[in-house]
């Protein structure tokens, strides 16, 4: 059990230190579009997205990483992710991309859950 401490206070370490390397990249201009290029290696379906969506996605991923290092946040990182590659399919498939800009107008989507 012990080890099994260590190695978790490491890891946590490790995704801390990591985060705000990430962080302190984006702060500089070469930096930031060096994690911008690095992106469509990682996640090669961000080609899929719009120059500004990059933008949204990479802010949105670092302060995920920061929330799972600081927070113990760690769901945050995988929101974004599942959540910003399924926007790159939708923009990837003109059928798709049409219907989610396609305005709703009056449709009744029938009646809405409030959970407390």
């Amino acid at each position: 059990m012990l080890t099994t401490a260590i190695h978790a206070e490491r890891s946590e370490e490790n995704l801390t230190t990591a985060s705000r390397l990430f962080l302190a990249l984006m702060k500089q201009d070469g930096g930031a579009r060096s994690l911008v290029l690095a992106l469509s290696e990682v996640f090669p379906w961000v080609r899929h997205l719009d120059d500004e969506e990059v933008r949204e996605f990479t802010v949105e991923l670092l302060d995920a990483l920061s929330d799972a290092a600081e927070l113990g946040a760690r769901d945050a990182v995988h929101r974004a992710i599942v959540s910003w590659r399924a926007t790159a399919r939708i923009n990837a498939d003109p059928e798709q991309l049409r219907g989610a800009l396609r305005p709703l107008g009056d449709v009744d989507l029938g009646p809405v859950e409030v959970h407390e």
